[in-house]
């Protein structure tokens, strides 16, 4: 497990390395020139010569791309993620404030999704060519199908609009929370939910089930004892890679539903060119996703000891 660890470990570092130098290199050729973007808005008018100059002087802006990366990447290492142009904070601050709001949305969504998509998964495996197993999955397609920010507009219209005790935009209550998470999970539900009925399905032709069916068995203990454990080895590793995706693909909901989370501090980064906030949040994304993915392995020895970590690294 020791050497499982230390290897996962070197290719996190290689992986974060790789996004923290891709990124960097996307902000630097980005349209649009930082210094001149903020101070224009700071001061309302176009800014002189001199003070564009005087900017990027005293950000490091005037140095080559290199200079400029090393500089970053050792701060970053020590945890320093710079400080925002715009702000004037430091970029640790602003994701702190803004990162509760964005797990919260990501778990709940999760929540969400594992709530519909597990049952919804059983019931069309057990009861598979039925009704039920066709509704199931045609709600899955709809759920695949269908844009988030299409259905984050769609339930405002329909639940919100009608309904004013749900509320559209903010954070920090269950009635902020249910839409996001609705809009969020709808899509995740959908994917579980397919990938559980066809892993149950081939789990329950094993020969052990049907051994386990042959001693007497009630169908109830045989799906949740013998089948559905292992049936949720890859449904494991979807939930926890998408969780991981969630949490990127939560930027847009945090847009339609004007929460105050990671998603909108990387828009607003982004059209204010604060490079040290769009490099801060990219990087703290990556590693949530890195742990995120690790977590989901160290999880397969629990689902089933057999399997070997250390022969899959």
């Amino acid at each position: 497990m020791y050497r499982y660890l230390l290897k996962r470990f070197a290719s996190s570092v290689v992986v974060l390395g790789a996004v923290s130098l891709v990124t960097y290199a996307l902000v630097t050729v980005a349209p649009g020139d930082p210094a001149e973007t903020i101070l224009r808005e700071q001061l309302h008018s176009q800014p002189s010569d001199e003070q564009v100059a005087q900017f990027r002087a005293e950000h490091g802006l005037d140095e080559p791309f290199h200079v400029q990366y090393v500089s970053w990447l050792g701060d970053a290492v020590t945890g320093d993620l710079g400080q925002s142009y715009f702000h004037g904070r430091t970029v640790h601050e602003l994701i702190a404030a803004h990162l509760p709001a964005t797990i919260e949305l990501a778990v709940a969504a999760t929540v969400v999704a594992v709530a519909i998509s597990v049952p919804a998964g059983i019931a069309s495996a057990v009861y598979r060519r039925t009704p039920l197993d066709y509704v199931s999955q045609a709600g899955a397609l709809f759920g695949v199908s269908v844009p988030n920010f299409w259905l984050g507009y769609l339930l405002i219209l329909v639940i919100a609009v009608p309904f004013s005790a749900v509320p559209t935009s903010g954070a920090g209550s269950v009635t902020q929370l249910v839409l996001p998470a609705v809009t969020l999970g709808t899509g995740l539900a959908a994917v579980i939910t397919r990938l559980l009925r066809a892993s149950l399905l081939e789990t329950l032709e094993e020969p052990y089930v049907r051994t386990a069916r042959s001693k007497g068995l009630r169908e109830r203990v045989v799906i949740c004892r013998h089948a559905l454990r292992s049936a949720l080895i890859p449904v494991v590793t979807v939930v926890g890679l998408q969780f991981a995706y969630v949490l990127n693909g939560a930027v847009i909901v945090e847009v339609v539903f004007d929460r105050p989370g990671l998603g909108s501090l990387l828009v607003d980064a982004v059209f204010a060119r604060d490079f040290p906030v769009v490099q801060g949040v990219v990087m703290v994304t990556a590693v949530l996703f890195v742990v995120t993915n690790l977590l989901v392995d160290l999880s397969y020895r629990y689902l089933d000891p057999r399997i070997d970590l250390e022969a899959s690294a």
